[in-house]
């Protein structure tokens, strides 16, 4: 079973409607024009003359199509091309995810050996002792903080079978929004919901969308460090597909760090408190059921991150 998007398609008669448009339109024109021409007189001259500037119109908005049609195709290349690097990229990060894990849980051991051993040692001072306490304490810290960059390079590797459920996207976000507001409590931020009535219901996976929500979420909190306020509402889009907006007024981010946002192990955080593997996460979540994932922000006003989803429905392979 595979997630694909629900494609409703034009109506017919919209279809008709654009060839008669497109095609039958400017042949008939330009004929109205002949005929206008050859009848002569003030008034063929401006029946002509409106045939010329409906065929002038009807010219601009077949190149303002064909502009478009280009623009779409040069964005698809692009998240072609991003996909296809990303995917190169999980398969080395998992590769390297396994050869470091292996050499961790050696030193794990060889530390949680040490720390046996250590009293049955002997030490000319008390401060050795102590210095060789806090000395595999801090190795046990780092390997800590080593595993979760593994485990995260492999959450970004892992490609797992969306499993589509009908899903109220208000309470699974509401379920988000309330664990982070449990660890927020002790701070100065507050969590504004403008959710849309009646509550979007879409087909989904809702597993991966709550670790989005999540994740999107923790982000704002930890930008605005101690206080501020986090926005996120839900609206319904057409075809029964789902936008949500997460906007926080922390300090945004900056100009040339937006394009860069979420390649993989890119973070503006201090070093040791993010990989930098959370935004790419998301993104390659939020493709994989067929949805977008975009920012805007500028420096100082905060950042919005928008995710429209479609609503999905399996079918047999």
């Amino acid at each position: 079973m595979t997630a694909s998007v629900v494609r409703t398609g034009q109506p017919g008669w919209l279809h008709s409607l654009l060839i008669v448009e497109r095609y039958v339109a400017p042949a008939v024109v330009f004929l109205v024009a002949l005929a206008a021409l050859e009848v002569g007189g003030r008034c063929g001259l401006l029946i002509a003359v409106g045939c010329a500037v409906a065929l002038a119109l009807l010219g601009f908005r077949l190149w303002w199509d064909l502009a478009g049609s280009r623009r779409e195709i040069r964005v698809l290349n692009e998240q072609l091309i991003q996909s296809q690097k990303l995917s190169a990229l999980g398969e080395l990060s998992a590769g390297v995810a396994h050869e470091i894990n292996n050499p961790l849980a050696v030193i794990a051991q060889e530390v949680e050996l040490m720390e046996m051993l250590l009293p049955r040692a002997t030490f000319e001072r008390m401060e050795d002792r102590d210095d060789v306490v806090d000395c595999l304490g801090e190795i046990t810290r780092q390997v800590d903080r080593c595993c979760h960059i593994t485990r995260g390079m492999l959450d970004f590797a892992r490609k797992r079978e969306a499993v589509i459920q009908q899903t109220d996207m208000n309470q699974l976000i509401d379920d988000m929004v309330r664990l982070v507001e449990l660890e927020i409590r002790n701070k100065e931020i507050f969590i504004e919901r403008e959710y849309a009535e009646p509550p979007p219901n879409v087909c989904t996976d809702p597993p991966l969308v709550r670790q989005v929500v999540l994740n999107l979420l923790n982000n704002a909190a930890q930008a605005m460090g101690g206080d501020g306020r986090i926005t996120i509402a839900t609206r319904h889009l057409d075809g029964d597909g789902v936008e949500m907006r997460i906007r926080d007024t922390g300090p945004g981010i900056a100009r040339e760090h937006l394009e860069k946002i979420f390649n993989p192990f890119f973070t503006t955080k201090e070093p040791g408190k993010g990989t930098g593997l959370g935004l790419s996460i998301c993104l390659r979540i939020v493709n994989e059921l067929g949805g977008t994932l975009a920012v805007e922000s500028e420096r100082g006003r905060g950042a919005e991150f928008i995710v429209r989803l479609p609503s999905l429905t399996q079918r047999e392979d």
